[in-house]
């Protein structure tokens, strides 16, 4: 396969791009809003008013200052405190005793070179009430965390230039991708580089916000990385200035050379800002007279679902593209009656690191016939989550539903399979150049062609 020919300016083409955060389908507030106020408005023309999952985190008036039981006015409290005890509520007396007693032993006998705040004994309860879930998707988001998650869904980002996802045979945060022209690619990070360390602090146990978090910061400061690279003999110290913030680019695209008009085009995330990149993309190669498309969601850990329903519409001929249903059977359907349905053959490449709302576009394609799936299944991330502000400027992000496809396929824990199975041969890669996946593409392409 001859090189790709990139469409984007050349100013588009060397600006960083920034990581992803666990975009993992996530419901991002836009979209849950919107069908927040469409679910309201129906139950309140039924008579009904419904809470829309509220967090019974509530700890009314916490605000910084002190320790945890100093967050609740025990005079105030008892009455409430015992009543939660009483029907297997998480706050009691009891709790609140233990949580003083706690702070009364770190107080007199923890020594430490590092002192931990009040601040962040405080966050450390909250992150381990959700973490008592044992759901890898849900956590607590300080006010920075909460800060950069958002940025990061409307396509602001700043750092190293990378990609990141999590590993799911390692469960540690993986490079999944590297920028052009980045501090990221300028050290000799790769794709598939496990971040095993952070400026000397292990990663294991951290969420993909925690370590997107930690990888971030002030253009200039620099961040020491420890990678584990498969086929190395020893860990990778890696140290990375980091680059200011700019608007990431997540959609790259442009014909094949060597074939009749294929175009490709490569979506690394669901971002605010890849609708307009995918539309803009679509209508250059159109112009280039692209009579056949690979679509490439390889390592794609998904993103924003009001994104992808987009670019599913303009995709897809209209109707259904993909509906939840939360734990008490409320479904919610997302459809588009777009216009814009693609009207050249399609083949879409997939591996296991193709995530949420990559294998929502991929499950929809799939169901529609649409095109013709190729490589490995996918992560099987078949859950949503939303994000609710707390009023202290924190914020929770719960798992509140289950996806599936137009079929009724919940993929969770399972995957999409392809039609084609095809392991990426990364030797061939390596040594030759050639990516053995969109060669096999490029075959199912001109066989649809003639």
């Amino acid at each position: 396969m001859g090189e790709i020919f990139l469409d984007r300016s050349e100013e588009a083409g060397n600006r960083l791009q920034e990581e992803a955060i666990l975009k993992e389908g996530v419901l991002m507030e836009e979209a849950a809003v919107r069908e927040e106020k469409k679910i309201r408005s129906r139950y309140f023309r039924n008579g009904v008013i419904m809470g829309v999952l509220t967090v019974s985190l509530v700890l009314t008036g916490v605000y910084a200052g002190g320790m945890a039981y100093r967050l609740w006015r025990l005079r105030d409290t008892q009455a409430s405190a015992a009543a939660g005890s009483e029907d297997g509520g998480v706050i009691s007396t009891d709790t609140i005793q233990k949580m003083k007693t706690l702070e009364d032993a770190i107080s007199e006998y923890y020594f430490y070179e590092d002192e931990v705040s009040a601040q962040e004994l405080q966050d450390g309860i909250y992150k381990g009430m959700i973490s008592a879930l044992g759901d890898p998707y849900s956590e607590y988001y300080s006010k920075e965390e909460l800060e950069e998650a958002i940025n990061s869904n409307q396509g602001i980002s700043y750092g190293i230039g990378a990609y990141i996802s999590m590993s799911k045979q390692m469960n540690l945060a993986m490079i999944n991708g590297v920028m052009e022209e980045s501090p990221a690619l300028e050290a000799g990070l790769k794709e598939g580089d496990i971040i095993y360390e952070v400026d000397g602090e292990s990663t294991q146990g951290m969420s993909l916000t925690q370590v997107v978090s930690r990888v971030k910061g002030r253009e200039g400061t620099i961040v020491h990385l420890t990678i584990y690279r498969e086929g190395e003999g020893d860990f990778l110290d890696l140290e990375i200035k980091r680059a200011k913030q700019i608007e990431t680019t997540t959609v790259e695209s442009g014909i094949l050379e060597n074939t009749d008009s294929i175009g490709y085009l490569r979506i690394r995330e669901f971002d605010g800002v890849t609708v307009d990149q995918y539309t803009e993309a679509i209508a250059v190669l159109k112009e280039y007279g692209m009579k056949g498309m690979i679509l490439d969601l390889r390592s794609n850990p998904g993103g924003d679902l009001t994104a992808v329903v987009d670019i599913a519409g303009k995709i897809l001929p209209k109707g259904l593209i993909v509906y939840t249903e939360d734990k008490n059977g409320n479904r919610t359907e997302y459809t588009r009656d777009d216009k814009e349905e693609l009207e050249v053959p399609l083949v879409v490449l997939i591996n296991e690191y193709s995530a949420s709302a990559s294998e929502i576009l991929a499950g929809a394609i799939q169901d529609y016939n649409k095109g013709t799936l190729i490589g490995t299944t996918t992560f099987g991330k078949g859950i949503v989550q939303k994000i609710h502000r707390l009023d202290d400027g924190t914020a929770v992000k719960l798992t509140i539903s289950a996806y599936f496809t137009p079929s009724g396929r919940n993929i969770h824990g399972i995957g999409i399979d392809p039609d084609i199975e095809l392991e990426y041969d990364e030797a061939a890669s390596e040594e030759k150049g050639i990516d053995n996946q969109v060669e096999r593409a490029i075959e199912v392409l001109e066989g649809k062609m003639e």
